[in-house]
This record gives C-alpha cells, sequence and structure tokens, in this order.
C-alpha cells in the first residue's frame, strides 16, 4: 500500500481571495503604525513571515522583524473580519472542489479505490449495496493508494482556515497534517513541518515523492525540489503553464477543471 501526502497551495490554487489578503495587510499596518500602507510586497508562493518582513522593510518601518509577531499576531485576529471580506469577495477556483472530492475517495478509512476492509464485502460493493469502485484497476486509477490531504500555505494558518472555510473547500483536508505561512519564512521548510506533522498523525513516513505539492507558483515547485517531493504545477496564477514546465515541475496542469488529469497527475510517480 503506497501513502501519499497531498499538500495543496491555496491562493491561486484552490482559490481566488479577491484580494482579500491584501485589505487585512492595510488594517494590521493603519492600527499599528497609524498611517497608510503604500503598498505590500509580492504574495505569489511566499510565506506570510517573509511577506511582512518585506513590506515593513518597504514601508520604510526601522527594524521590520522586531514587529513581524505582533503583526502576524494581529493578521490573525482579523480572521473574523476577513471571512466576512472572503464570503463577499473570495470565490472556489473552476474544478477545485470536484478535485477535492475525488482524491477524497483515497483517504485513510475510507470506502474508496483499493479498500477492502470496512464497508466492502468483497463483491465490489459497500455496505449499501451500492457498486463501489473497482479494485482492479480498469476505470477507476491506482487501486493501492492512500491520500492525506492538506494544505502548504505562505497563509497564517487561522486566514487559511478562513479562506477554505469562507468557499466551502476545507471539508476533506486534514488542516493538522499541514503547514503555515507563521511557522517560517522558507516555504521549502514548511514540507519539513508538515511531514513531521502528518507522520506523528497517520505513522506513516511521507519521505520524498510521498509528499505531492500542488501550487501555482515556480515557488511551490522549488519547494518541492528542494525536499524531494513532487511537484504538480497548475498554471491558474501568474505564472505560465511553459514557466512552471521550465521551473522543473513533474507535472503541470492549465487548471483543476479536468478531474481525471488531476488525479493522473497528483497519484502518478513511484
Amino acid at each position: 500500500m503506497r501513502w501519499l501526502l497531498v499538500l495543496w497551495d491555496i491562493d491561486f490554487t484552490l482559490i481566488n481571495a479577491g484580494g482579500v489578503g491584501t485589505r487585512l495587510y492595510r488594517m494590521v499596518f493603519r492600527d499599528m503604525f497609524g498611517t497608510e500602507l503604500p503598498a505590500a510586497a509580492d504574495m505569489a508562493g511566499r510565506t506570510d513571515r517573509a511577506i511582512v518582513l518585506d513590506t515593513l522593510a518597504q514601508a520604510g518601518i526601522p527594524e521590520p522583524r522586531q514587529h513581524l509577531d505582533q503583526f502576524l499576531a494581529r493578521l490573525a485576529a482579523l480572521a473574523p473580519t476577513g471571512r466576512e471580506l472572503a464570503v463577499r469577495h473570495s470565490r472556489a477556483l473552476p474544478g477545485a472542489a470536484a478535485a477535492l472530492d475525488a482524491l477524497a475517495a483515497f483517504a485513510p478509512g475510507r470506502d474508496g479505490p483499493g479498500q477492502d476492509g470496512p464497508g466492502r464485502d468483497g463483491t465490489g460493493h459497500g455496505q449499501d449495496g451500492r457498486p463501489g469502485p473497482r479494485q482492479d484497476g480498469a476505470g477507476a486509477g491506482p487501486t493501492d493508494v492512500r491520500v492525506v490531504q492538506s494544505v502548504l500555505t505562505g497563509n497564517v494558518r487561522r486566514m487559511a482556515e478562513m479562506k477554505l472555510g469562507a468557499t466551502g473547500l476545507d471539508g476533506h483536508l486534514d488542516l493538522d497534517a499541514g503547514a503555515y505561512g507563521d511557522s517560517h519564512e522558507i516555504r521549502s521548510e514548511l514540507v519539513h513541518l508538515a511531514r513531521g506533522n502528518a507522520a506523528r498523525k497517520y505513522g506513516r513516513s511521507f519521505a520524498g515523492p510521498a509528499t505531492v505539492l500542488v501550487g501555482d507558483t515556480p515557488l511551490d515547485v522549488a519547494a518541492a525540489q528542494a525536499t524531494g517531493a513532487r511537484a504538480v504545477a497548475v498554471a491558474t496564477g501568474g505564472t505560465s503553464a511553459d514557466k512552471l514546465t521550465e521551473a522543473g515541475a513533474d507535472a503541470v496542469l492549465p487548471d483543476l477543471t479536468d478531474t481525471p488529469a488531476v488525479l493522473a497527475a497528483i497519484l502518478g510517480g513511484p
């Protein structure tokens, strides 16, 4: 049995947040420094720890690292306000919900492809008597895999939870097995944290290509390469499919709308 840890990026991979993150940055900056934020630093593929440091430096704030933890704490505290904004301005990207649903069929303990335990009677039917997923591989993709879905995101955890909840995409994600942008400035370090969280919870190693990162930027790809993970890139952000291929992604998708192609890209590999 093969186990995979699938770590989804959030912004411009699963959702379009509609600028909610920048709005919240402006609120925190105004509260902390009594003036308007001139501009937020580039956010694509980066962690909130890194973004905040650069944002404060660009705004001319002396010793920005001294303000980092307070800024992040205030950002997390704005999650209720952020949810109201996200409900109005954010949306799940096309195919995101279907992709999460499809991978959920491979979740540990679920009646899904290859599971011949509770809920299976050995005849290809589930407990309710309806035909279940085939176990010979025909039409069901890989039949020997268990998939733990979580996130690897630059967002602080409360912001990640807020964005996913506001768009209805949190149902199949084990958020305790992921890693977040308030934990480290470097995205590749988050991969190690997520693997450790998942290993402790599931009693499995997710080393090397047993971890799959799904994201929309070259930084997502670089984080996978630096940690031996597989990279599935989606050209739904500001980076073209050609650029994501050049960055070294193991698979590149135009978007998440072709669910079988998404499954093939994520479940493929050794």
